[in-house]
């Protein structure tokens, strides 16, 4: 079952080519995400300051991080409607460590006012990424509530975390019922040496929805031959809806070694 035959693999990969440790030159890097045709690509990831780059003709759907924090919300978003470029998403950070649930909730009242004055659109999804504290706090844990209570989603950065904590946090929103992406460190499909695979956070999602516990789970996202069934891999879309690469050629090449990406 190639992977690219099944419509619910679409969009699997985000273009973060200008970010690290990518940062590709701006205006190739668009012209390059323009010139794929591969489904499995999505949205072209970009920081709220560099929309202005993009050429106002540009049929480009853009994921948005954003540099500000809540107060960012509502400009990027009209920007984007104003100028005709197709919003996939809204990406905002809580840097307030000591008040994480606050952060959050300023978030939230923020995306509501835009949706509220037409900025942003009901259904353009917006996620918030929690820092890593390791094992999740209380802290943690109120934030990811008032995220999930608002309907937003989560958003985890994976370079450099454990197992353990990566699991804790699938579960986290797995048990708030609240889809989430990833970005940093999954260039590749399989857990591997620097890093975790994209299709073994797949496979924990899965594992940990259908109930196993913890122990499971880090095993399983620290697997580096798992079985891979396709139909498997595709439930845990429901919740890990994306994952932000620098490199849209490492996730495609290992892909297709695996027998799973084609055009069939």
């Amino acid at each position: 079952m190639p992977l690219s035959t099944e419509p619910f693999w679409a969009a699997l990969v985000d273009d973060a080519a200008i970010f690290p440790p990518g940062d590709a030159d701006f205006g190739a890097a668009v012209a390059a995400h323009l010139a794929r045709e591969e489904p499995l690509v999505g949205s072209f990831v970009l920081r709220d300051t560099d929309l202005p780059a993009v050429p106002r003709d540009t049929d480009l759907a853009v994921s948005v991080v954003l540099t500000g924090g809540a107060g960012q919300v509502a400009g990027p978003a009209a920007y984007c409607a104003r100028t005709g470029l197709r919003l996939a998403g809204l990406e905002v950070a809580l840097r307030d460590l000591d008040d994480l649930a606050g952060n959050a909730r300023r978030v939230v009242t923020a995306v509501d006012a835009a949706r509220a004055d037409g900025s942003l659109d009901e259904d353009v999804p917006v996620y918030v990424e929690l820092p890593d504290t390791g094992a999740p706090s209380y802290g943690w844990l109120a934030a990811a509530d008032e995220v999930a209570g608002a309907e937003l989603r989560l958003k985890y950065r994976t370079s450099d975390v454990s197992a353990a904590a990566l699991a804790a946090w699938i579960d986290a929103a797995l048990d708030r019922e609240t889809p989430f992406k990833c970005t940093a460190g999954l260039h590749h499909a399989l857990r591997h040496e620097d890093g975790h695979g994209f299709l073994n956070v797949l496979l924990a999602t899965v594992r940990a929805f259908d109930g196993a516990g913890a122990a499971e789970v880090v095993a399983t996202l620290e697997d580096r031959d798992p079985p891979l069934d396709p139909a498997e891999l595709a439930r845990g879309r429901r919740w890990f809806t994306s994952f932000g690469s620098c490199s849209i050629a490492e996730p495609l090449a290992d892909l297709r070694a695996l027998g799973l990406y084609g055009h069939g």
